[in-house]
């Protein structure tokens, strides 16, 4: 039963929390299971989401700190659980900006809401202030997740889910160690201001660049002007399709390995693709070869089959783009099979 005496709501709250401990544990994992699997299904680019279950004597100190001076003035009776709508956190680590809002929209269409605080809003409503923006909301589960039985013990647990950037965060984590900002001197407080609109830039520049770089995936995609061009990360895609259909090329790859094609020489798409097109049949000859040698199958990846092409097409030039061990093996079975000096 509620009451006005600390001591006891104290001892009250430690008895609760040490009860359910290995509840909220399990509540804590099960939750952030569930917001991962969903932000995955929906396509959403995350960092990370992650939780904890709040130190015992953090939610009193955080109780004594926001509630208790207010609830003992009104003479308002109180147990502190009741107050403290985080023992339960979770974050969600977003890549961009526009992000936080996507995944604010797809929690609320997941869970049931009891609060939220827009952070965002907050600041951006004010021309001289930076500091910290992300979206903080209070959520249970809902129908029907909340009737399935795996997670029927965990139907009436509140919890705070805390989305912001992988920017937002990292201005969290050192906001949190300055310590007595309020009565700090106003040179060093212009300085921390600085840096907070240094973070908000970054924000907002890393979204342009992602913006941007869509803006020209898209142009390398649909453009049918693109083969004067020189080869890149973004037109790569269009130049090898025809010859590598249904293999899933990733961006990260295609990024390094087109900068290593051209370091050997500057190509244009066209370019590339005719030397693809006239020599790709006698690299898949020798793959063959490979294959039927001894008693597992070898077969070479997109990657490094270009990598032959390249080679077969310009052996001084592509000399390195190969292993010692597979320019041997390669150049024995051209030797063998045709003249190179005659491609």
């Amino acid at each position: 039963m509620a009451s006005l005496d600390f001591e006891v709501e104290k001892q009250k709250f430690r008895e609760f929390y040490n009860d359910n401990h290995d509840v909220l544990e399990k509540a804590k994992d099960s939750f952030v299971s569930i917001i991962n699997s969903i932000l995955v299904t929906e396509g959403v680019s995350i960092s990370l989401v992650s939780g904890r279950v709040k130190d015992r004597e953090e939610c009193i100190k955080k109780f004594s700190r926001k509630y208790q001076a207010k609830l003992e003035e009104s003479e308002t009776s109180y147990e502190i659980k009741d107050y403290i709508t985080d023992v339960l956190g979770l974050r969600v680590v977003c890549l961009y900006e526009k992000d936080v809002i996507k995944v604010r929209d797809i929690l609320k269409d997941e869970f049931s809401v009891i609060d939220e605080t827009n952070k965002i809003l907050d600041i951006e409503s004010k021309e001289d202030v930076f500091g910290y923006k992300g979206l903080h909301m209070d959520l249970q589960l809902q129908e029907p997740r909340s009737g399935m039985k795996e997670y029927i013990l965990y139907r009436d647990l509140s919890f705070e889910v805390q989305i912001r950037t992988i920017v937002q965060d990292a201005w969290s984590v050192l906001d949190h160690k300055i310590k007595y900002k309020k009565s700090i001197p106003p040179e060093l407080k212009r300085r921390i201001n600085t840096l907070a609109a240094l973070f908000e830039l970054a924000d907002r520049e890393f979204l342009s660049i992602r913006e941007e770089t869509e803006k020209l995936q898209a142009q390398a995609d649909s453009s049918d002007s693109i083969s004067a061009r020189p080869l890149d990360v973004f037109n790569f895609g269009s130049a090898v399709s025809t010859f590598f259909g249904g293999f899933k090329f990733q961006s990260h790859k295609v990024d390094g390995f087109v900068e290593e094609v051209m370091r050997y020489k500057e190509i244009t798409v066209e370019e590339f693709r005719d030397v693809i097109a006239n020599r790709l049949d006698i690299v898949r000859e020798f793959e063959m070869q490979l294959g039927s040698e001894g008693t597992t199958k070898h077969q070479l990846n997109p990657f490094t089959v270009i990598r032959h092409v390249l080679y077969s097409h310009d052996p001084s030039t592509y000399e390195r783009i190969l292993y010692d061990k597979q320019r041997t093996a390669f150049d024995a079975w051209l030797a063998e099979n045709e003249n190179p000096a005659a491609a």
